[in-house]
């Protein structure tokens, strides 16, 4: 674990125990592009699983639901006062750049900056500023053009402003929307820089020529494996038998649109069959 007393930030990897699969490709494409003398106490959050990720410290939320295990481990297991928060689908495949993050990090603590969105979206409004970091513009959000005020991407949060946003028994997708309705409400400053980007999304912003911009790719929806995760198995191919291995499993679960614990995804029925199925117990 890389852990240093002297920092005010927790980089937290915030994971599904049924998402157990995903973990080795995250660790693998994490530590192969991050620099883990970025400043920061480094946490991979699970359930109840133990679980070695190279470079992170394993804690436990508990079960329940997403928003009420995320608010139990920001009062319970992080002391940090800012959060830059990964989720364990979010798979990097470009370098990142140490300065920027140590000259983020100084800022936000420094001008106590509660909420600073760094992955590039069209869903996102954005007004310049005189401020770069490395290039990069840090621009303010227009919250009332802007879609998702609350989105689970790679952000960097205030903990005490991050936890005013996780209401009781919120699954994700019940997250993102109402505590976006509730931030657009509130109107507070919430700044965006395109330093990720974010399934191959193109800068918003006005930036000056930004430094190592970085990338990651969402490889899950749905509990299953999107396309994304193609190009992540081709350069697994490439790597030793271990890294071969989980390619053909990831393959594998791609085709036949297994979900992470490896069943068959659940298959909708539509209204008419429903009615179709009801109906037909009722008269027998």
């Amino acid at each position: 674990m890389f852990k240093t007393k002297k920092t005010n930030v927790a980089i937290l990897v915030h994971a599904c125990d049924r998402y157990e699969f995903l973990f080795q490709g995250f660790d693998y494409f994490f530590s192969a592009h991050w620099d883990f003398k970025i400043p920061g106490n480094y946490y991979f959050a699970t359930e109840a699983l133990d679980v070695k990720i190279n470079g992170f410290e394993n804690i436990k939320s508990g079960n329940g639901a997403w928003a009420d295990r995320l608010a139990f481990l920001l009062k319970n297991e992080i002391e940090e006062d800012y959060i830059l928060y990964f989720q364990e689908d979010m798979w990097l495949s470009k370098p990142v750049n140490r300065k920027f993050f140590t000259e983020l990090f100084d800022q936000a603590i420094q001008n106590d900056w509660k909420h600073v969105k760094l992955h590039s979206s069209d869903v996102y409004k954005t007004k310049p500023t005189d401020n770069f970091i490395e290039g990069f513009n840090v621009s303010e959000l227009d919250n009332r053009k802007s879609d998702f005020l609350m989105s689970h991407q790679v952000t960097l949060w205030k903990k005490d402003y991050l936890l005013a946003q996780l209401y009781k028994n919120e699954h994700p997708w019940r997250n993102e929307r109402r505590a976006t309705k509730r931030l657009k409400k509130l109107n507070p400053q919430i700044f965006h820089i395109d330093y990720f980007s974010e399934n191959g999304s193109a800068e918003i912003n006005v930036n000056n020529q930004p430094v190592k911009r970085s990338e990651y790719h969402a490889v899950s929806f749905n509990s299953t494996l999107n396309f994304n995760v193609l190009e992540y198995i081709k350069l697994l191919n490439k790597g030793k038998a271990a890294q071969k291995k989980y390619a053909t499993e990831l393959q594998d679960h791609y085709d036949n649109d297994l979900t992470h614990d490896g069943k068959p995804k659940a298959k909708k029925e539509d209204v008419f069959k429903k009615f179709k199925n009801w109906f037909t117990k009722k008269k027998g």
